[in-house]
Parts: C-alpha cells; sequence; structure tokens
C-alpha cells in the first residue's frame, strides 16, 4: 500500500500540474489588480432579498443556471453574490454534479473530501482533509453547494476580500492563478 502512495501521490501532482498548464494556454488570463478588487468587494457580495426568479446572470450556460435555485438559496444565506458562486461552479465543474478531479476533487465547487484519493494527503502528521464531508455527500448537488459556499463565505470573513478567500479556496501552490481566472470569468458573465 505505501509503494502505491509513492507512485499515486506524484503521478497525481503531476496531473494537477498538467491540468494548470493547460488551464493556462486555454485562458490565459490577465493579471488582476488586487486594488480594484479589493475596492469591489462590495459588488461581490450582495444583500439581495428572495425572489422567485434565477438571480445567476442569464449568459451562464445552462449547465450552471440549472442549480439557480439552490445557488440562490445559500448564497442568500452566506451575504455572496450568485454570479461569483456561478463563476466557481463554472470553473471547477463546467456545472457537472459528477465532476471528479485528477487531485481527488468532488462535485460542482470540487471540494475535497476526507475520503478517496484525499486520504492520502498528509498535512503534518495527520490527514488535511479528515473533517471534511465523504465523497458521497458530496455528490450530492445541493449538499456540494451548500458546502462550497459556507467554505467561501467563511474564507471571505477571513481574508476580508474576494480575491484572498479565492486564493484560499483554490488548488495550493499556483498563488492567484485559480483567483484571477474565476473572476475573469465573473467579470465575463456578470
Amino acid at each position: 500500500m505505501l509503494r502505491i502512495q509513492q507512485l499515486l501521490i506524484p503521478a497525481v501532482l503531476l496531473g494537477c500540474l498538467t491540468v494548470i498548464l493547460l488551464t493556462s494556454l486555454v485562458y490565459q488570463p490577465e493579471k488582476v489588480n488586487a486594488v480594484t478588487l479589493s475596492n469591489n468587494d462590495a459588488n461581490i457580495l450582495t444583500q439581495s432579498g428572495s425572489s422567485s426568479n434565477c438571480a445567476i446572470a442569464a449568459s451562464y450556460p445552462a449547465a450552471v443556471r440549472q442549480w439557480c435555485s439552490l445557488i440562490d438559496n445559500y448564497t442568500q444565506e452566506q451575504n455572496l453574490d450568485p454570479d461569483l458562486i456561478a463563476a466557481v461552479i463554472l470553473e471547477e465543474s463546467s456545472g457537472n454534479a459528477l465532476a471528479y478531479s485528477s487531485s481527488g476533487a468532488v462535485g460542482l465547487m470540487q471540494i475535497m473530501p476526507r475520503d478517496g484519493l484525499a486520504t492520502g494527503f498528509s498535512c503534518g502528521s495527520s490527514p488535511c482533509f479528515s473533517s471534511r464531508p465523504s465523497m458521497d455527500e458530496l455528490y450530492d448537488p445541493e449538499f456540494n453547494i451548500a458546502y462550497g459556499v459556507r467554505m467561501l463565505g467563511s474564507l471571505y470573513r477571513k481574508y476580508g476580500n474576494v480575491r484572498d478567500a479565492l486564493l484560499a479556496y483554490g488548488p495550493a501552490n499556483v498563488g492567484y492563478y485559480y483567483a484571477d481566472i474565476v473572476l475573469r470569468i465573473y467579470a465575463r458573465y456578470k
């Protein structure tokens, strides 16, 4: 088992780096000005009341908009803009509730579970994701969106701005690359 882990972890890391490289070739993100973003955070947060209409911009693909009622519900709870969560879902899974990444992330918002590949990831002397939900829980679209929105809302409150919250939410060791991709999607579809 240890030998398999020794082979699997470098393979997973290489796979992640390949995905990052290919994504950079497709998106070619522009640098995002952190000062501009911190000044615009109020636009990304929302105080919207309940509405029977979808609060996600109509320009988002149907694969993302199909989750509108769940996104609307949980973003109101966390005081986040539904379009921000739609941008995360578009980047992470393209709206596919059964998405599973080569790193082991699961579902619409690509959350690392406590089981599966993530079991082998150690942070110091303990598993990194032991307090996370299971893969089965994260494959449930409502649970995945609720958990992901709460996680991003918590990170926003911790860091005080959306770009840093997205930095903490996204993959490790890519700097602001992931955050800038999501913010670029958010700006494109808003």
